[in-house]
């Protein structure tokens, strides 16, 4: 009894994970996990911390939630890892409080705007293969991005050959709309919509006019039969 009461007393935020190192700066809690080989997120990372370190690891997935627990995270750093794909609720959770996300030096080529949308941190985005697209324009225009190294976000590939190898503030600088080829397929589509239900209501006045006529004819057809039917009695 006294061994699990003594677990209770455990405070949650105490514990650390393996091959992490638990300090505390100014009073808030800090967990540095840099250069450790870890392969995801540890799980075990407690509540109370407001520094993360994961840096220079080999972390190739955000999943969702994966920082949920963590309310009072001010600053994560995720540069120099090996990440490829971020879910749309990787960051869930963390948007009042965050300050700094560093995602750099990465193998990220897009990322859900979902996952970055509701965040209010200064973002680092630089040194990825970035895949120069409307979805990425549209990321960038609604997040907050570290100014010292938003000219370092260049474009790995591109739908335009001229734009590869390009910093894509430069390319969105010298006026080039990514989302554009979007917008004229949904144009196109809402034309096209449009033509259709045109083309539905012509049908339907075309044989409601029809409709309308034959029955006229039938109505002045009777008239002219009743004379013939009173002959006789005459």
């Amino acid at each position: 009894q006294a061994f699990f009461c003594l677990l209770l007393c455990i405070p949650w935020g105490s514990s650390c994970p393996p091959s992490c190192q638990c300090t505390e700066r100014a009073g808030a809690k800090a967990v540095l996990c840099s250069s450790q080989h870890l392969e995801e997120i540890p799980k075990d990372i407690p509540r109370d911390v407001v520094f993360l370190k994961l840096d220079a690891n080999s972390i190739t997935r955000i999943p969702s939630n994966a920082f949920r627990h963590l309310s009072h995270l001010e600053e994560i750093d995720l540069s120099g890892n090996a990440i490829e794909k971020i879910d749309g609720a990787a960051f869930r959770g963390l948007a009042a409080g965050l300050r700094t996300l560093d995602l750099s030096s990465n193998r990220i080529r897009s990322i859900p705007k979902e996952a970055l949308l509701a965040l209010k941190a200064r973002l680092r985005l630089a040194d990825n293969p970035w895949h120069c697209e409307c979805a990425l324009q549209e990321v960038l225009w609604e997040a907050r991005l570290d100014p010292d190294s938003v000219r370092d976000i260049t474009c790995h590939t591109a739908p335009r050959q001229e734009l590869v190898g390009k910093p894509l503030l430069q390319v969105l600088d010298a006026g080039v709309n990514l989302c554009s080829g979007r917008q004229r397929t949904t144009d196109v589509a809402m034309l096209v919509t449009m033509f259709g239900w045109f083309a539905m209501l012509v049908a339907y006045v075309v044989c409601y006019v029809r409709h309308n006529r034959e029955d006229s004819c039938r109505h002045g057809e009777r008239p002219r039969s009743l004379p013939s039917a009173q002959a006789p009695a005459e």
